[in-house]
């Protein structure tokens, strides 16, 4: 185990429909870092996966405040990022990051959220194949790429690209603030 990000608290914005293994493989290898790892979603309670991976949520969205984490991960699947891009409280949330020029990554689908909130205009990233006119017509240059960093902004495709989304993650967290991060 690596020690990196000793001290850093990460949070995870997801809700039901998330793909299970963009959520576990980014959640362990930021724990196996040293982080400290905190689920955020709408509502109290449980959320569960499409594959049925099901997780404890820690903190509402609407009680969640950007200034308490160090970074940002959105997992994908299709009904996870179409409830999330829709609450007002979790695109707040997920906006907030890049006022503040915290690092963030999203996979696969969780890119509608950061369509959403506004945070993608001028920005190069990638993301499930489907996404790439909405990314487009939101002002981004979209990019064919297993793993694209953008100024703290660390996107990937699908599960296939864990991997290398992970091994960014942890390198984008461990470097901190970006300033060419914003919203």
């Amino acid at each position: 185990m690596t020690t990196t990000l000793n001290g850093k608290r990460v949070a995870f914005l997801a809700t039901d429909g998330f793909e299970d293994s963009e959520l576990t493989s980014p959640w362990q290898a930021i724990a196996d870092a040293g982080a400290t790892v905190v689920l955020v979603s709408p509502e109290q309670g449980s959320i569960a996966g499409e594959h049925g991976h099901e997780q404890s949520v820690d903190l509402a969205s609407a009680d969640a405040d950007a200034g308490d984490f160090d970074a940002l991960v959105l997992p994908g699947g299709v009904g996870n990022a179409d409830e999330l891009r829709t609450d007002e409280a979790s695109v707040r949330f997920a906006t907030a990051f890049f006022a503040q020029h915290k690092p963030v990554g999203a996979i696969c689908h969780a890119a509608w959220t950061l369509v959403e909130g506004d945070v993608v205009r001028g920005r190069t990233l990638t993301s499930y194949p489907s996404l790439q006119t909405d990314l487009r017509n939101a002002g981004a240059t979209w990019v064919d790429e297993e793993v694209v960093v953008d100024e703290g902004l660390v996107t990937s495709r699908t599960p296939d690209d864990l991997p290398a989304f992970n091994a960014k993650l942890v390198e984008e967290i461990t470097e901190g603030t970006h300033a060419g991060q914003s919203a």
